[in-house]
């Protein structure tokens, strides 16, 4: 405790609040517009929003603590998205067995430690090649927001040049705080922030019995077993990488098969580390204090789980443009390194032809297309720059 005290300030406490903020805002959306398709009931919503925050607070402040370094998790969203077709013919019971399965699945290519030497064959600039085009969209929300709704984004794009432009400001209010800060105003100021009233405060999670069938084990384990390990983890293994940590590539899958089973309890999506959080979490700051805002994040993330209908409510009360502004923003400069990681040295066809197909959204077999993106454009690169790989 005295380490985290001493290491922390207000860089590494304010990027974990916008990692919060921003893990809260459009990702809580897609959980429950994916699971409202799909008709669970408010309860079961509540449920798995009370798991994934849990599962993230619990793993980040774990991981952290004994690596010291800012090891964030949340829960893979494109696993999400991939169940909206599968809750159209399976059960929620179905769908919670695979859930427990795919657990299992990660867990145990973890302990094998068959992930490390597989992530290290990728070159970097192909990983971040993905990463770029999964990040792009955060710079593109950027001018569609205050194209949009210019009262709310435009005053966050000018607090956000003006902190970073003038370092003697920044020093006293980093820039993602005082965007976030001047966001808030904007936002009351407009008079859009609408809240419904009543509505449970505190989480209420409930078990779903899981049922395992051939038909939702065949087309759901896989899937979400490669979008954690090879998607998500990747992506947050690479913005590590990059920002200067060593991160533990067999134990993320360890800890993100463990923390997919609890949330398989509470019938929620599997766990991973994600690359936007850590690339928030890594936006600013000194290399070896960085870990104190995953600290931040990781606690508020359990407050979150505690609070889940309450502060999915509040989230939704803003407008859209604010979230889409804040996240961009936050992103900008983890954006700029993943181009310059994919394209500044060698490798750059291979990164090329991952990034168009991850950006093309192909998907095949369910699988969500950073994982063909990395595998059409490794084959590519293995095709085409031989010299590369022969020098690397």
């Amino acid at each position: 405790m005295r380490d985290v005290l001493r290491d922390i300030g207000p860089h590494y406490a304010s990027n974990g609040i916008v990692g919060l903020a921003f893990s809260a805002s459009g990702p809580i959306a897609v959980t429950l517009a994916v699971g409202s398709l799909g008709g669970l009931t408010q309860a079961q919503l509540a449920s798995w929003v009370f798991a994934i925050f849990l599962s993230a607070g619990a793993a980040t402040l774990v991981m952290s603590l004994i690596y010291r370094q800012p090891l964030g998790f949340a829960w893979s969203i494109p696993g999400t998205v991939l169940l909206g077709p599968s809750l159209q013919h399976l059960s929620f019971p179905e769908v919670v067995g695979a859930f427990f399965s795919a657990g299992v699945l990660i867990l145990a290519l973890g302990a094998t430690g068959v992930v490390r030497p597989i992530m290290a064959a990728i070159p970097v600039p192909i990983v971040m090649a993905m990463v770029a085009a999964v990040f792009l969209r955060f710079g593109t929300d950027i001018v569609s927001s205050t194209r949009t709704d210019p009262a709310v984004a435009a005053p966050m794009v000018v607090a956000f040049l003006v902190l970073a432009a003038v370092p003697a400001l920044g020093r006293y209010l980093p820039p993602v705080l005082g965007t976030l800060v001047v966001g808030v105003i904007a936002v009351a100021l407009s008079g859009r922030f609408t809240i419904e009233d009543g509505g449970p405060i505190l989480a209420a999670p409930v078990f779903t019995a899981p049922e395992f069938t051939w038909a939702a084990q065949l087309e759901l384990v896989i899937p979400l077993a490669l979008t954690v390990l090879v998607v998500q983890n990747g992506q947050g293994a690479a913005v590590l990488r990059t920002a200067g940590h060593h991160p533990p590539i067999n134990v993320f899958a360890m800890s993100s098969g463990v923390f997919s089973l609890l949330n398989a309890v509470f019938g929620a999506v599997s766990a991973c580390v994600t690359g936007p959080t850590n690339a928030l979490l890594t936006s600013s700051g000194q290399k070896q204090r960085q870990y104190t805002a995953a600290v931040v994040y990781s606690l508020l993330s359990l407050v979150c789980a505690l609070l889940a209908p309450t502060l999915t409510r509040f989230m939704l009360a803003t407008p859209e443009a604010f979230i889409l502004a804040l996240g961009g923003l936050a992103m900008l400069r983890a954006l700029q390194q993943a181009f310059v990681t994919a394209f500044a040295t060698n490798f750059t066809l291979g990164a090329l032809v991952t990034f168009v197909v991850t950006i093309s959204g192909l998907d095949l077999f369910s699988i969500h297309a950073a994982f063909w993106g990395m595998v059409i454009g490794y084959g590519a690169s293995r095709l085409l720059e031989r010299q590369d790989h022969a020098t690397n």
